[in-house]
Formats: C-alpha cells, structure tokens, sequence
C-alpha cells in the first residue's frame, strides 16, 4: 500500500501545472495516510494496554480490536484512496465474519480488516483463542485443539438460532475453524482459510509446516525455540521464534510499524494443539464451503506448501495474493479485503 501511494505522488507532481486536482489527490493521500495512522495507533496502544495490565485480566471472552459501536462507521474506508465504499451488503444473506488468528497472534492483529469489513456494512468479530491476545490463560496450560479452541466454540454456540457466519482462520486458526465446521457445520456458511493450515483427517496442524521447520519428531527434540512450562525433564509445553526469526518467517513485506506492533504483542503458542491429529468426518467437515487464500511471497508457509495443502484438500476456490508475506492483513489489507468481500458475494 506504502509503494501505492508513493508512485500516485510522483505521478501528480509530473502531471505539471500545480492545479486544483493534484491538491485534492495530496488532501485525499493526506486523509488516507491520517486514518490509517489512527488505526494502527489504536490497536498498539491496545497492545501496550494489554502488556501492562495482562496480569488483571481473565477468563476468554471474545474481544473485538478497534471500534466497540456496532453501528456502520461514517468515515470513508482508509485503505479505499479516500473513496466511500460501495454498500452492497443489503444483498449479503450472511454478513457476520469472525475472524480468528494464527499461532503467537491475537486478535489485536486483525485491526485494518475490521475496520474495512465495517466500512463495507459487515459485521466482524474477532476472538482471542485460548492463552492468546488479551485471554490470560497460561499458556503451558493449553494441551488439546478443544481447550485452544474454546472462545470460538463459545461463540458458535451462543449464536442465535439459524444464524450463520462466514469464519476467516489464519495460518494455524485454519486449525480451529476446521475443528469448528466439525462441531457446527450448520452454523458456518463459508470458512475461509487465508494462508493456514488446511488439515485433513488424521493430519496434525504442525505437519503442513514440517517443510519449513522439519517433521514434528525432530522439532520436538532439537528446537531452540521450544519452552518447557513444567521443567526440562517434562515435554515441551510451546514454542516462541525469536525476534529475528519472527521477522523473517512472517513480515517480510509487512510495514514496520506493524511488525512493532507484532513484537511487542505475540505471545507463546501452546505445543499440544499444534500436534494434535485432527478428527474430520465427510458428513460435517467434509460438507463444509471452504475457501483458500493463497500468499505468495510467503516464507513461513511457502507458496509450494500452499498449492500441496490446496491439491489435497480440494477446497471450493483459490484466491492468490502476490506481494504478500504470511501475514496479509498487514502487507497486502487491501488485497485480502477484496477477496473476502468476492468470498461472501459467491451464492
């Protein structure tokens, strides 16, 4: 987006002559680089909020990263060049998106989709998954899929009747949103998969990384990154990347404030869900819409991974990012909110 608007001014200051259009173009860039500063300045000082205070929070209720109102916002969509986003959502049978983040993230990472999705007339929601974000829970705690998976389960279970929703899952969440289409396949009408682990029966979440970081077996004896919660002569209990290896694997194309963002908020990912065997049926999984958003400048999860887990799990459709790194949400927003929106317009 950065590149974006860097080319559009140097294209006006060649237009010449100085004239009223170029200064709307400059109020316009001014306006968009201003809400998106906004925006970014809000969810780090939740993330800050959330480093000092973490020890006074508890429990794992769902929160949701940016504006509390559930009313339409008013200001025009800060990744639409200025422009006031088309409301096509009247046309939307199902317009409720809950988004669910990936290994070491929370929700706070989901700030610029809430935002556009908001901006379109949608609804979305974001959780904190177990031990993540702003839910407290230890993280040496969390030993299954089910416990990691909880405040999304919650949630679908606290839906009103009939209503459904269209889940987003992010790398690992791709995990939890197919653990949820098993538990409540009539209460998901789209899962979208954006660069995540797509399992199938049987398949651990960890496994579709295994080209990346090697086969599960091996990782659990010889990582540097893992953490023993209940002592060195216990199993493991999670892993963290170091910060430089957080950069390299998921913000290769991420702005820097973003990645700022990511460093002062990504905590721990709890190991016993990560190589759990996941228990999928044809009957409910298997009758489930999914959806892949492929990322194509991707190192934590490589495109050539990507296009195996897609031939082996057949979703309905593909959508691929070029630019993006692991975490699109941050380099490429504008990209996966198109797609997202293309997704819940399909019948």
């Amino acid at each position: 987006m950065g590149n974006k608007i860097i080319s559009m001014m140097k294209k006006d200051s060649k237009d010449g002559g100085g004239g009223s259009k170029s200064k709307r173009m400059n109020r316009s860039q001014r306006k968009l680089l201003a809400d998106e500063e906004m925006l970014h300045r809000r969810a780090l000082s939740m993330a800050i909020h959330q480093a000092q205070l973490s020890q006074r929070f508890d429990g794992s209720m769902s929160r949701r990263v940016g504006s509390t109102s559930t009313r339409k916002r008013t200001l025009s969509d800060p990744f639409s060049n200025g422009k006031q986003v088309p409301d096509f959502s009247e046309s939307l049978m199902v317009k409720k998106f809950v988004l669910v983040h990936g290994e070491g993230f929370g929700a706070w990472c989901w700030y610029k989709m809430v935002a556009s999705l908001e901006e379109s007339g949608l609804s979305p929601i974001t959780v904190d998954l177990t031990g993540c974000g702003f839910n407290m829970t230890d993280t040496n705690s969390v030993s299954t899929l089910e416990e990691y998976s909880r405040p999304l389960i919650e949630l679908l279970e606290n839906l009103p009747e009939e209503e459904k929703v269209i889940l987003v899952g992010h790398s690992t969440g791709g995990a939890s949103i197919s653990y949820a289409l098993e538990r409540f396949p009539e209460k998901i009408s789209k899962a979208i998969f954006v660069c995540a682990t797509m399992v199938s029966d049987g398949q651990r979440p960890f496994d579709v990384f295994s080209e990346e970081l090697g086969s599960a077996e091996r990782f659990m004896k010889e990582s540097q990154f893992l953490i023993y919660g209940n002592g060195k002569d216990k199993p493991p209990t999670g892993f963290m990347f170091e910060k430089p290896h957080m950069k390299g694997l998921y913000f290769n194309q991420s702005p820097n404030k973003d990645i700022a963002l990511a460093m002062i908020s990504m905590r721990p990912v709890p190991l016993g869900p990560m190589m759990e065997k996941v228990s999928l049926t044809a009957e409910r999984y298997g009758k489930g819409r999914r959806f892949y958003v492929q990322t194509l400048d991707d190192r934590a999860l490589s495109p050539d991974v990507q296009e195996k887990v897609v031939r082996e799990n057949s979703p309905e459709g593909v959508f691929k990012i070029k630019g993006s790194d692991h975490c699109p949400f941050f380099s490429k927003p504008q990209s996966l909110h198109k797609i997202l929106l293309e997704i819940a317009q399909i019948p």
